[in-house]
C-alpha cells in the first residue's frame, strides 16, 4: 500500500470515527434548546453554567467531577454556577453562596457546604446557622449576616429566580451552555460532562 493510499484510509477512519462520536448525542434527547434563551456576549467565549443546590445530593456528588472538568478548560471556555431559588431554603443557600463569593473565601468553602449538609447533618435553614458555619472560616457574625442582606447578595439572588424561570429550571444539577442548550442530570456524571463538550464544541462557532 503506497503511502498516499495509507494517509488516506487514516484520514477516512479518524473522519468516521469523530462523526460516530457526534452522533451519538442528539438534540433533543441528550441536550435540548430553551424556549427563550439567556443573551450572551458574541466574544468567543462559551459560558458554561452549573445550576445546582447545596441541599441536593446528586449535586453534591456532581461537584467534584465538574470542578475537575471546569479546571481542565481553556480561556475560550468561561464557567459559573447558578444556585437554585425556586423556595425560601433554596433562596437562603444562593445567598450563602453568593456570600461566600462576596467575602471571597476559598472556593473550597463551598465543598463544605456540601459535607456540612450532607455529611454532618446540619441543613443549614436559618441565617443564625449559617452565620456559625461562617465563623468556623474566621468570619464574624456580624460580617456574614452583613454580605447576607447586603443589597449585591440580594440582587444576585433576584437575578437567579429571573434566570431559573426564564430558563424554566425544574431539576438539578443542570448543565447551560451559552444561556440556550440545557444539559439535564442523565446517566453518569460522566457523560453529562462529554455531553456539555459535544455541545460546547457546536456553540464555538457562533459565541
Amino acid at each position: 500500500m503506497n503511502k498516499k493510499r495509507s494517509n488516506f484510509i487514516k484520514l477516512l477512519f479518524l473522519t468516521l470515527f469523530t462523526v460516530s462520536i457526534s452522533a451519538d448525542y442528539k438534540l433533543g434527547v441528550d441536550y435540548r434548546i430553551v424556549d427563550n434563551p439567556l443573551p450572551v456576549k458574541k466574544d468567543g467565549i462559551v459560558e458554561v453554567t452549573e445550576t445546582f443546590w447545596y441541599g441536593c445530593g446528586a449535586c453534591y456528588q456532581f461537584d467534584p467531577s465538574v470542578n475537575s472538568w471546569a479546571s481542565k478548560q481553556n480561556d475560550d471556555i468561561k464557567f459559573t454556577k447558578m444556585p437554585v431559588t425556586w423556595g425560601n431554603i433554596h433562596q437562603l443557600h444562593a445567598s450563602l453562596y453568593y456570600t461566600i463569593e462576596a467575602l471571597k473565601l476559598d472556593p473550597s468553602t463551598h465543598a463544605a457546604v456540601f459535607v456540612t449538609i450532607h455529611k454532618e447533618g446540619n441543613f443549614l435553614q436559618s441565617p443564625k446557622a449559617i452565620q456559625d458555619f461562617l465563623k468556623k472560616f474566621g468570619i464574624a457574625p456580624e460580617v456574614s449576616s452583613k454580605y447576607l442582606n447586603s443589597f449585591t447578595v440580594k440582587q444576585k439572588v433576584n437575578k437567579g429566580i429571573k434566570h431559573s424561570r426564564q430558563l424554566k429550571i425544574s431539576s438539578v444539577p443542570m448543565m447551560i451552555v451559552d444561556g440556550k442548550y440545557i444539559i439535564e442530570s442523565k446517566g453518569s456524571y460522566e457523560n453529562i460532562l462529554k455531553v456539555v463538550d459535544h455541545v460546547v464544541e457546536l456553540q464555538k462557532p457562533n459565541s
